[in-house]
């Protein structure tokens, strides 16, 4: 027969309690506190055999409870738009140590750019009683989280600022960075230039075209309406995009890919292309150094410390009015984007 009292059956919601390990142990409620919190007052025979109890029945402490009893729940949320996006890895992870420097916890969690999704995540953290949220916006309209701010839950928007609530935002020169790499096609003989691009209802999407269109001014070139493509990253949508933009009447000499996805996509499809064609993307991509790949680089680690640290100084008291950060890119000069016009 097996040994069910040192190895209680285990389901999800029940958990061994705080009564559970005083009822075997032979002890109080408030003994059991004492020892699971190192506090004095209790024998080292009762310690023990309290300690055995907790050891048979599997008792863990409930911290979040304990914290809460303090009026700190020391845990901060963090909602990414794609958990699966090489760009979010390192910004979660300098997120985290610098919560972990803190001694707060940090949980996240993808919006899977669905503004409905990131509203139900961002307010499930908030029903948890995090301390403060860190949030890579989807939607435009973020009024659903004044009543939180306003109850004390410090929140920074790192990569996309706020929609229509004045709120902390982190973000990357993605004007002046596209800006950039469009002038440097310009530099090397570029005349005819596409623009490939998220939906245009993303801020950064929104202002890589912009930066796009500015250097193509700044030179004194027009944009054809046919030489601009936005809309899902999918990569059908994409290789669509490039065959369109390279087989027309007057095809462009180069492309302008407007994020790291985007970016991948065009690389594959112009593997197969007879002619060359320069290329810059938005974002650098696994394997761009080894591949040739010219990009406008993003400093994705920098945006996740510098919103953290910004949102653990609300946490630590700092009343000041809410900013915009804007930290600049670096144009990376592989081979793809100085690759010159096919005579």
């Amino acid at each position: 027969m097996a040994d069910t009292a040192r190895h209680p059956e285990n389901r999800y919601g029940n958990r061994p309690t705080m009564k559970d390990v005083a009822a075997r142990a032979g002890v109080g409620l408030k003994t059991v506190s004492r020892v699971v919190n190192g506090e004095p007052g209790v024998t080292p025979d009762t310690e023990r055999r309290v300690r055995e109890a907790i050891e048979i029945l599997g008792f863990r402490r409930n911290d979040s409870a304990r914290v809460l009893r303090k009026g700190r729940t020391a845990t901060v949320g963090l909602v990414l738009e794609d958990l699966a996006d090489p760009f979010y890895g390192p910004l979660s992870r300098a997120v985290e140590e610098v919560a972990r420097a803190h001694g707060a916890l940090l949980i996240n969690g993808s919006s899977a750019e669905d503004p409905e999704r990131e509203q139900e995540l961002a307010l499930a953290l908030c029903a948890r009683r995090v301390d403060g949220l860190i949030v890579i916006p989807s939607g435009d309209d973020h009024r659903y989280l004044e009543p939180e701010i306003r109850a004390g839950v410090a929140t920074v928007f790192v990569d996309r600022p706020a929609g229509r609530i004045d709120a902390d935002a982190v973000l990357s020169d993605s004007y002046g960075g596209a800006r950039d790499g469009v002038a440097h096609l310009i530099a090397h003989g570029h005349r005819r230039i596409g623009f490939i691009g998220d939906r245009p209802r993303i801020h950064t999407s929104a202002e890589r075209l912009r930066g796009y269109r500015a250097a193509m001014e700044d030179a004194g070139l027009p944009v054809r309406d046919e030489w601009v493509s936005l809309g899902s990253t999918d990569p059908g949508r994409v290789s669509t995009a490039v065959r369109e933009l390279l087989t027309a009447p007057e095809p462009v000499t180069a492309l302008f890919a407007g994020n790291n996805r985007v970016t991948v996509t065009v690389v594959r499809a112009l593997a197969d292309h007879p002619r060359p064609v320069a290329l810059v993307g938005f974002d650098d991509i696994e394997l761009a150094d080894l591949l040739g790949v010219t990009v406008i680089a993003q400093d994705a680690a920098a945006l996740g410390r510098t919103a953290a640290e910004r949102l653990f100084r609300r946490l630590d008291g700092a009343d000041e009015a809410p900013a915009r950060v804007v930290l600049g890119t670096t144009l990376l000069a592989r081979g793809s984007g100085e690759t010159p016009p096919a005579a």
